[in-house]
């Protein structure tokens, strides 16, 4: 040995009461990189990409390959990667229920609300509040308050999942069920970040149609463009925030429609999660498959039972409560 490399031997003794060599500094992947590799199927490069795009010193391709080989062989797992990702859509899918404040007033409780704003005025998510309290689009007469019901939770917790995963749902049922109004109370509670549009079938539905719709809908600036081209670039460009599409009396929607309202949601740039309600929607949309199969939830609206009626009539109403039960 050096005489040097002894005395360094010696003053590390006497200094650090350490007489063996100083280990080195060893590169590891934290479990939050490894939970990306996961996502990326194993993907190393892709890790690396990753590690890059989020800033700060990242170690080299070389490297990063030698320390996750040197870690699968000492026995660490690397999780499928469909179970992480529906780990991931479970996690995003209560997330996005608890923004929508499911956990409301249960059984028939009436739904609380807070001075409304004026009339034209917009709530805070973004669907307007009308006079009575009661969102935009849903009457009621003079003392009546809306009632949570377990359909309207069951519509919560459908559109809860189309948010979470920016996909559809389809809320159906026969005429009269209250579908449109549980709709309405449901995206009145959407979390911050996300807006609300309200889309109208027009009366002979056809694809220049629809397109004026949206393009009205989204209230854009300026006049409607003269070509079908320019109308679908400033949709999309509106759609590239989180927002969800309504579109109510659904199954009056032809297939070139409905293909029309796919090619908005399938545009690579656009945040949209789509809610296609009406009585025989389902049959509608039965008829583009392309359609139906990305749909996370069909949700119908059923017809109140008996005792399900006794209980709501009574938070709708304060006459219901002068009546008796046994009528």
């Amino acid at each position: 040995m050096n005489v040097r490399t002894v005395w360094r031997w010696l003053e590390a003794a006497r200094t650090e009461g350490r007489t063996e060599s100083r280990p080195r500094a060893r590169l590891e992947v934290s479990d939050q990189a490894w939970e990306v590799l996961a996502q990326a199927g194993g993907n190393v490069a892709a890790l690396h990409r990753h590690m890059e795009e989020a800033g700060g010193e990242a170690p080299s391709l070389a490297s990063l390959h030698r320390v996750v080989r040197r870690d699968l062989q000492a026995g660490r797992v690397l999780p499928d990667r469909a179970v992480v990702r529906r780990q991931r859509d479970e996690q995003q899918t209560r997330q996005a229920l608890a923004d929508l404040a499911l956990a409301r007033p249960q059984g028939g409780g009436a739904v609380k609300t807070s001075a409304p704003p004026r009339r034209g005025e917009e709530a805070a998510s973004g669907l307007p509040v009308g006079e009575s309290g009661a969102p935009e689009g849903v009457v009621l007469p003079a003392g009546a308050r809306l009632v949570r019901t377990s359909s309207v939770r069951a519509v919560a917790e459908a559109v809860g999942q189309a948010m979470a995963t920016q996909g559809a749902v389809c809320v159906f049922g026969d005429a009269g069920r209250g579908k449109t109004a549980a709709v309405r109370m449901v995206l009145g509670e959407v979390p911050p970040g996300w807006k609300v549009t309200w889309v109208p079938v027009p009366v002979r539905p056809s694809v220049a149609g629809m397109r004026r719709a949206v393009f009205d809908a989204l209230a854009l600036a300026g006049r409607f463009p003269h070509t079908s081209a320019l109308a679908d670039a400033a949709v999309t460009g509106a759609l590239q925030e989180a927002r969800v599409l309504v579109v109510d009396e659904a199954q009056r929607l032809p297939v070139p429609c409905l293909e029309y309202l796919q090619s908005l949601w399938d545009h690579p740039g656009t945040r949209v999660t789509l809610v296609l309600c009406g009585a025989g929607s389902e049959r509608a949309l039965s008829r583009l498959p392309q359609l139906a199969s990305r749909v996370v939830a069909w949700q119908e609206v059923p017809r109140l039972t008996g005792a399900e009626v006794a209980a709501v009539v009574t938070g709708f109403h304060p006459l219901w409560r002068t009546v008796p039960a046994r009528t």
